[in-house]
Parts: structure tokens; sequence; C-alpha cells
């Protein structure tokens, strides 16, 4: 069974596994294996933490649930790429509920990728929901068990309880505390790796963040005013500096800022620049200001300022904005957000304008879910939505009415002073208790006269036929810890517009880091960290750190083996690394399996080492830009670095040989002196006295052999021949021999592709091809371009395509047809450079099956048309 099937089997009927992963829980100072499993109950989801008594777990009786997570409006997710490693090793992943808050490792890849995106659309289902917050009595039959923590509390309850906080390392002492004792047991007994030393650092530090900071209470003023399209003709001081004292941080969000035909179409209005200069001046004087940001769509502006004395704290500035007009789009109707990190609090100002008309209550509960599942500040991987910060101070045109009541009726109860009665008819108010809307937030009680709809310039109700009812279309709501309200009012006095323009004041506690309280445990940290590792280093032993290999010979494999013995307490995971500068960890002819893995305190790893030498390598051990040595790394996680040397000795042959320097050997290769060799092979220019031959006599002696024996071999060039038997022809041409050449048809066949493909430049050189591919489908230019090419590679391309001429006269016997053998001869004649033939996507693929059919197309014409004008030199 898989892990998933395994899971399903630990539930009910009802429930439905929808992604399992393992991963290591960072629990204090070493990591434990845990199996995570996102579970979906009528469209309501929650994640599973396991433990299981055997990785990976074999049957579902192997899994303990040890707590669960409701993915609720209290669920967080997060990928801590701060965290991430240079080299991409691991992924962290924190998962906190409420208080609760859990640090995971898990592996980089599709698997892990695929799971996290299946939390983060859990997460976007919830949002997204509508009517009242799920109660998750699914999940009370899972907590009766000795699994759990603290039982359903661990999936409901505000605070965790002392096991768990033991668990997560809270405790000042944890070395000396009782949580601890199990994890050092389990990293003697080699059951428990230590964690990434920067993942624990972190951490830990983020456990004991109460130790090190302290709480500063900010003035927070939010301001909210739908201006009607108008200029700002008045001062703003009367709304924006009313309190005696100065406020630390500004959110003044403006709705209908113009109301234009071309401020829609266009998003461009003057009216940007205009109120901003009177929010500018109508600040506190008491305080200079610095503006956090400043982001506006259409007629929708926010603006956010804080104290000087506060900007230097300021950091992770990001604006964002949603259009929830027409189709969806527009930035008629929508929000605009800002969010910036004060110290070590999170901050998010949303300024929205919602749909009008009183009867469009539930279009407007869909603009505020649409705002909240769409803003995202996408400078953050992942992305920061709007719930994902500490506080979140909602303002705006909520443009929310009073319903079931007469417009006479209202402003009657208005003049009598019977504001609650009317918030009872309130749509927001109505729908925010059956938590519709706003789930989560807060809203102080209403003690001031409906802020809409006026006849512009006076305080009377609207006169016009619409006869609108009064409504509170203006509020400020939030969300988050240490936030009390102080004020909450309108300011009738502005007259300008439609509506009232609305603040909220409020006290806010801002967490501050105690710059020596946080060295000073910092050193405690690192201190208990170091003192841990050291008592438990990762040690190993190798058995051979100088691995000397045979004489080695082209597409010959030769293996030896290195044990690796873990000598240490706690397990060791090791990986080869690659060196400075270097591509790999090792070079192309050799191959280390396993190169990584892991292993338990008294238990030993194989590693088998082999060395293969192919077309990749060859050209460069026999021209001497490579020689059969190399220098491990063998790198253990936390621990030191172990070198080991490979050595062996290439005997070079005709195999990797360039047709410049075959051309100019007679004797074979294995006669000639590893010098001579490397010297025909790194000379530009030949100045041997002796003649060389019009074609490598290799490629002779296999063309020769198939042209006499191999003419109506059925399948000749598709089917492959015989390892064992590519052997005996690379010997037999390397060393020379008065006996036949070995092998059946079929091997000689493959050892001519082998010979061709093995140079370091195919036939037709690399910096040609690209002018042969645009010539392609002409011949007379596919004939003066190979009329260009260096005389041996030219009388190498004519022989053989004479050659495949004569073969293409037997097709009924051998079966062959022209396309396939222009396609074959097509992609070794225009060689790919190394490594270029990438598989990672559908449009690479059809890039090169496009080129593979100009390259078939080039070598077609040689193979249809008469060459004797060629061989005759016309």
């Amino acid at each position: 069974m898989d892990q998933q099937a395994i899971v399903q089997a630990k539930l009910g009927s009802g429930e439905n596994a929808v992604a399992v992963h393992e991963a290591s829980l960072m629990q204090g100072w070493v990591r434990t294996s845990r199996v995570l499993a996102l579970v979906e109950h009528d469209n309501n989801h929650a994640l599973f933490v396991f433990m299981s008594s055997r990785m990976p777990p074999q049957l579902f009786s192997d899994l303990a649930i040890e707590r669960i997570l409701p993915v609720d409006a209290d669920f967080r997710c997060e990928i801590d790429t701060d965290n991430r490693h240079q080299d991409g090793v691991d992924v962290y992943v924190n998962i906190s509920s409420r208080k609760l808050k859990l640090l995971f490792e898990m592996v980089p890849g599709i698997k892990t990728s695929n799971f996290v995106g299946e939390i983060f659309r859990a997460i976007e289902v919830f949002t997204k929901r509508r009517g009242p917050p799920p109660e998750f009595h699914w999940l009370h039959k899972f907590t009766a068990g000795a699994g759990l923590h603290g039982g359903m509390d661990s999936v409901t309850s505000d605070t965790t309880d002392p096991g768990v906080d033991g668990l997560l390392g809270q405790d000042d002492s944890l070395l000396e505390s009782p949580e601890i004792s199990v994890p050092r047991q389990s990293i003697a007994k080699g059951t428990t790796p230590i964690a990434a030393r920067e993942s624990v650092i972190k951490y830990q530090m983020a456990m004991k963040e109460q130790h090190y900071t302290y709480t500063q209470v900010l003035r927070v003023f939010v301001g909210t005013w739908n201006v009607n399209g108008q200029p700002p003709t008045i001062g703003l001081s009367d709304w924006l500096a009313q309190d005696p004292e100065p406020p630390d941080i500004y959110a003044i969000g403006f709705q209908e800022l113009d109301l234009s035909k071309e401020a829609f179409l266009f998003n461009d209005t003057p009216r940007e620049e205009e109120w901003q200069e009177a929010v500018l001046n109508g600040l506190h004087k008491k305080a200079r200001y610095h503006k956090v940001a400043l982001v506006r769509l259409v007629g929708m502006m926010l603006l956010v300022f804080v104290q000087e004395q506060h900007a230097a704290y300021v950091r992770a500035v990001a604006t964002e904005t949603v259009g929830t007009g027409i189709m969806g789009k527009m930035g008629n109707k929508g929000g605009v957000g800002v969010r910036f990190d004060l110290h070590s609090t999170s901050l998010c100002f949303v300024n929205s304008h919602l749909a009008a008309h009183v009867e469009e209550y539930e279009r407007r509960n869909q603009d505020y879910h649409d705002i909240c599942s769409r803003m995202s500040f996408t400078r953050f991987l992942p992305p920061k939505g709007i719930k994902d910060h500490d506080q979140v101070y909602w303002l705006g045109d909520l443009n929310y009415r009073i319903t079931d009541l007469d417009p006479r009726v209202v402003k009657e109860h208005i003049d009598q002073g019977n504001l609650q009665l009317l918030q009872d008819h309130d749509q927001l108010c109505q729908q925010h208790s059956i938590r519709n809307v706003f789930a989560g937030y807060q809203e102080g009680t209403i003690t001031f006269r409906p802020t809409y709809k006026y006849d512009p310039g006076s305080d009377n109700w609207d006169s016009s036929e619409k006869n609108r009812a009064p409504a509170w279309c203006d509020r400020v709501l939030w969300k988050g810890e240490g936030i009390t309200q102080v004020t909450y009012k309108s300011y009738p006095e502005l007259r300008i517009s439609d509506h009232k323009p609305v603040s909220s004041l409020f006290d806010s506690q801002i967490r501050v880091i105690d710059a020596a309280k946080y060295r000073k445990i910092h050193e405690e940290v690192m201190k208990k960290l170091d003192k841990l590792e050291n008592e438990f280093l990762p040690q190993v032993m190798v058995d051979n750190t100088e691995v000397i290999f045979d004489t080695i010979h082209y597409l010959e494999s030769q293996t030896r083996d290195l044990i690796i013995a873990n000598t240490g307490q706690v397990p060791v995971t090791f990986e080869f690394i690659k060196k400075l500068d270097d591509s790999s960890y090792c070079k192309d002819w050799l191959n280390i399996e396993p190169y990584s893995g892991f292993i338990k305190p008294g238990e030993k790893c194989d590693i088998k080492l082999e060395v293969f030498v192919d077309k990749k390598s060859a050209f460069k051990l026999n021209s001497g830009e490579d020689k059969l040595y190399d220098i491990l790394v063998l790198h253990l996680e936390g621990g030191k670095d172990i070198f080991i040397t490979v050595t062996g000795t290439y005997e070079r042959s005709c195999f990797g040989s360039s047709i410049e320097a075959l051309v100019y050997i007679s004797v074979p290769v294995r006669e000639i002196p590893v010098g001579r060799l490397m010297e025909l092979e790194n000379a530009k220019e030949m100045t041997s006295t002796q003649d060389p031959y019009p074609i490598p006599k290799e490629i002779w002696f296999l063309v020769d052999h198939l042209y006499r024996h191999g003419l109506k071999q059925p399948h000749l060039f598709e089917q492959p021949g015989l390892n064992s038997e590519l052997l005996h022809i690379r010997n037999w041409l390397d060393n020379g021999s008065p006996d036949p050449l070995p092998g059946s048809i079929h091997s000689v066949a493959e050892a001519l592709l082998l010979l061709l493909e093995s140079t370091a430049e195919p036939l037709i050189p690399y910096n040609m091809h690209s002018v042969c591919l645009s010539a392609a489908s002409n011949y007379l230019q596919c004939k003066q371009i190979i009329m260009q090419l260096p005389e041996h590679r030219k009388n190498v391309f004519l022989y053989l395509c004479a050659f495949l001429q004569e073969v293409l006269c037997h097709t009924g016997d051998n079966g062959l047809d022209t396309k396939t053998v222009a396609t074959l001869f097509g992609t070794i004649f225009l060689r790919d450079p190394p490594r270029s033939r990438g598989d990672l996507t559908s449009r690479v693929r059809t890039n090169q099956q496009a080129l593979d059919r100009k390259k078939a197309n080039f070598v077609y014409h040689f193979l249809v048309n008469d060459q004797s004008d060629f061989i005759l030199g016309r």
C-alpha cells in the first residue's frame, strides 16, 4: 500500500486523504520524522500530524495521531525562504494555528511542491466559503485516542498544553528538561538526526521571542472618506489632527477620488496629487511624518505615514490592488492595500469600495471575499495574503445599507437617537453576526449618525428623487491581537461630499526587539547548540581514501567498492559534493552509487565507484585535456569533509580521436606513443612529412566490411549490436590483427556510428551547423557548403554518402528507406553540442524535432542525387 492508502485506512468513510507527505518536525534541538496528511470532510480541511513506528509506514497500525490542526481562520502556512540552504537541499515550512507553531523540513521537489500547494488550496477554499464558519465536529472522533496532546484542546484551544510547549522547546532550560531526554536518547540510538543548524537557531529564537521583545503602544489613526469626485477645497486638519497628541501611524483612505471617464478607463487622475497634498497639509503639526506608501486604483487611494522616529524600523513594504468592477477586473469597485513590518509586528491596511445599491448586499459580500482571496503581496514567497498579518485594519465605503425600514422612519429614529435600533437593521451588522463577511474582525460601537447620503455642502439628508435612506456606508474594522479602539467617530462639519469622513483611533501593541536581550539569548542558544553538536558530532571511517583502477579501455567499465562506516553516536547524512568551480561532484567518466545516503550508528554503507569512458570523455582523455584522476569530496552533514582520490590509466583508442589525427596514423593507435598521439590531436596544422590517408583507415575498415557483407542485411543500422562484440571490434581496430574483423554485421554498423559520434566535433563542425540548416531545402547550397569543409572531413562525408547510396540500392533486402537513413545520419553528421538536447518543455521538444527534420533534409539531398561530380572534383 502507498502512504496515501495507509492514511486513508486510518480515517473514516466520510474523510478523504487529499495529500500525504513525509517531513521532519523540528523539536527543540532535533528533528523527528512525521507523516503529514491533509484530510477533507464535506469541503472542510484539517492537517493531521502522524507519528510512525517505522518510516515509511507499512500498515495503518504504524501511525498514531499526534495532533490535528483545522484549516480555519487561524491556520497559517508559510515557506521559510530565509532559512533555505544555498544549495537548495532543504525546504522549511512553517505551520501555525492559534499559538501553536510548528516548523517542518521537507525534501525539495515536485512532491513537496504539490503537497504545499494542496494546503494553500485548502486555505483558499476556507477563505472563499460563505455562511458561518465550520465547527469541525468531525474531528472529535479522532481526539479520543492517546495520540493527541490534550485531546480536542489541541485542535480548538487558543493555548497549547504544557506537554506540547515542552515538545516545542519553549522551556529555557531545554537541554536539562525532561522533554529533551527522549530526543537525546533517540540521538544516541541513531533514530533522530540533529536538525540543520540555521533551522534550529531560528526556531529556538522564535520560541523565545517573548524573552527578548517588549510591547510598545503606538497610536494608529485610520480614516476613510468617499469624496464624491470633489477636489480638496477645504483643510483636512479637523479630520486628521483633532486629537491633542499626534498619532504614530496614519492610514488614510479615499473613495471616488475622481468620477471622470478618463480616470475609469486609464487609471490616471490629477486628483491623486491634489488630495495627497491636502493630506500632507492636514497631518498633525506636533510630529514629522514619513510616507510609507501610496497606492491607488481609479478612485480608491490609500496613504500610510509613520512618524519619522519609527521610519527606520519599517521593513518589507508592499502594495496591491484588486478590481471587482465590471467583469471582475475594472477598478471602479474593489480594494487597495498596504502592508509592512514595524519592528517585529506585521501590519496590513485595506481600503475598499464595495458594490452599491441597497439590495446588493450579497454582491458586497462577494466583493469582500474577492478582495480577501485576490489581494496577494507577491514580493514574498509564498505571497502573503491579508490574513497573513499580525494586525489588519480594514476601512472604506463598504456600502452596506439600512434595510426593511422606510427612509422616513430611519430619519425619525436618527433624530430620536435610536441608533442601536437602526444597527439591528444594518446589513453589515447582520452579515457580520452570521459570519458571512469580516469573520474574525471587530468593529467598535457606532455612536455617530449615518455618514451617507447628504446633499453636498450641507447636513441635509438626500433630497433627490431617489430619497435614499441614511446608512453607515463608511466603516473601519480591525483584526488581530493587541489592538484597542480609542475613538470611532465621523466629522459632519466636512460637507463637500455626499459622505461624511470617518476615523478610528487605536492603541496598537507593537512588539519591539530589545537588542541587548536578543544578543544574550542568541548567545545562550548558540552555546547550547555547540554543546549538543560537540557531544554528538558525526563521525565515519572510510576504508580507502585512495582508489586505484586498472588500465581503462574505451566502452569497458571497471568498478571499485568503498565502505563508509558510522563510528559515531549519531546518524550520519553524507553526500559527495562538487568542488569549487566544478559543475559536478565527479568527472564525466566516473559514476558513484549511491552518491548520498544516511547511515545509523554502528552501520555501514557500500559505495560503488564505476569508471566508464564513452564518447563524452574519450576525446578529452585522448588529447590530454583530461586525466583519469579525480578528487572526491565526501561531505558529512554537520561534520567534516573527507577527500578521496581516484586514479587510473586510460588506454587511448581510435574512438575519441579526431579525424584530423586519424588520417595521419598509418599503424594501429596502440603502437603510437602517447605523446605523439597528443601532438596530433593538439596540432592546429599538421607538419608531418607523411602523406595522410584520404580518410581514416578505421572508417574504411568498417565501411568496407559492411559493403562486402552487410548490404542486404535486414534492419541494417536499425538493430543494435552486442556490447561484447563492440569491445572486440574496438580492440581489433586499436591493436591491429591479421584475423578478420570480429562481430556481427549489426555490431560493426554500430561501431561505425560510435566512432563517428566519439569525435570532439561532429563530421560537419559546429560553426557550420546554422548555415547547413538554413540551406537544408536547397541542394545546390548544400553542395557548396560541403565543398567548404576541411579536406579530410569532406572526403569522409562523400565516402559515407556514396556507401549509403549503395546500401539504399538494396532496400528490397535490407528494408531501409531513404528518409530513415537520412534522419539517422543527419543527427550524427550534424550532432548537437553536448547536453543541448534538453527535454524540459514541450516547446523545447518541438524545436528539437524541427531541427532534426532539417538535418535529415540536408543529408537526404546527398542520398538521392548523383555525387560523381564531387568525386571528379567538378
